[in-house]
């Protein structure tokens, strides 16, 4: 059964007559999202200090954003979670994810860099995928001034996050000469392979906001071609190994299209022996996580996402 209170936003959505995203331009379909964000989402808390700084890497500049939970940070370095929104490699920004980076940031005690990175149709892939790697590394290099323990950086996000994530650890493991990996990866109903053929995918894809022609959407304004989808930086569950990866939490969503996709991610990385924690919660529909002005439940995945970098970031060793 659906959650009742996932049904009545989409519900409410119907009676609103806002329109399917693949019926917008990208442009309105950013200002879309962001608008309805404030009907959404909870209120933002405040956390000790919120900085906005600038990744320049490969003649690129990505904006971030860095959230620090309390003043005392001064005294030890903190654990780091590099964070990267979701919104189909095309829509989302600093602002879409603000409330949840600081919720994130103050309940897992952790100095949050929010990613800004360039999206589609505008840049293509593998554009957002290097600017993934590029704010890592950028992590790592700043770690000092920005208080963070380098070797306890994790690296999340939620859908397109999610897949640029777990993309990124793949291509982290494999950069040569790199001093720093990620301690951890948070995967929020990632999108894990490019045209999936999934039994969620046909369940799930009509009704419950993630449609099909959505993801279609998506994936075209990210993707240069069809050969790209082969990419494991596009599809990191065709990776030819899963081995030697971060410890990752994969969290899904039971009436979400790419559920079965997220769970096949983590069998995946327990298959290749790494600590992989999975759960599903069951009756929501994606994107939910942002939703806990609306939705319960969604406020209880947060704390559980904070729960999880707190006990995997702050009991490792210093």
């Amino acid at each position: 059964m659906l959650d009742p209170q996932a049904q009545a936003l989409m519900q409410l959505m119907v009676e609103k007559g806002v329109p399917p995203v693949n019926t917008m331009t990208p442009a309105e379909a950013r200002a879309s999202y962001r608008s309805r964000r404030t009907f959404t989402q909870p209120d933002a808390p405040e956390v000790f200090k919120v900085e906005d700084r600038v990744v320049s890497a490969n003649g690129v500049n990505v904006p971030v954003r860095v959230y620090h939970p309390h003043a005392a940070q001064t005294e030890h370095a903190l654990p780091g979670l590099v964070y990267i929104h979701g919104g189909g490699w095309t829509i989302g920004d600093l602002d879409t994810h603000d409330v949840l980076c600081r919720s994130l940031c103050l309940q897992a005690k952790v100095v949050v860099v929010s990613v800004d990175y360039r999206m589609g149709p505008e840049h293509k892939f593998p554009a957002a995928y290097d600017d993934t790697v590029a704010a890592f590394n950028w992590t790592v290099a700043h770690a000092k001034e920005l208080g963070i323990d380098p070797a306890r950086i994790a690296i999340g996000g939620d859908s397109a996050g999610g897949n640029l994530s777990a993309a990124a650890c793949i291509g982290l493991r494999d950069q040569k000469g790199l001093s720093v990996q990620p301690a951890f990866q948070l995967l929020i109903y990632p999108a894990t392979i490019m045209w999936p053929d999934t039994a969620s995918y046909h369940a799930n894809g009509k009704g419950y906001m993630l449609t099909k022609e959505s993801i279609a959407y998506y994936t075209e304004n990210y993707l240069r071609n069809r050969e790209d989808a082969k990419d494991w930086r596009a599809s990191p569950q065709l990776a030819s190994s899963h081995a030697g990866l971060p410890p990752a939490f994969v969290m899904t969503a039971g009436f979400d299209p790419l559920r079965d996709e997220g769970l096949m991610y983590a069998d995946a990385l327990s298959q290749a022996g790494v600590p992989a924690q999975y759960i599903c919660f069951e009756r929501q529909i994606h994107g939910f996580i942002t939703m806990g002005r609306v939705m319960q439940e969604a406020n209880t995945a947060v704390a559980l996402c904070a729960q999880v970098l707190q006990a995997q970031l702050h009991n490792s060793p210093r």
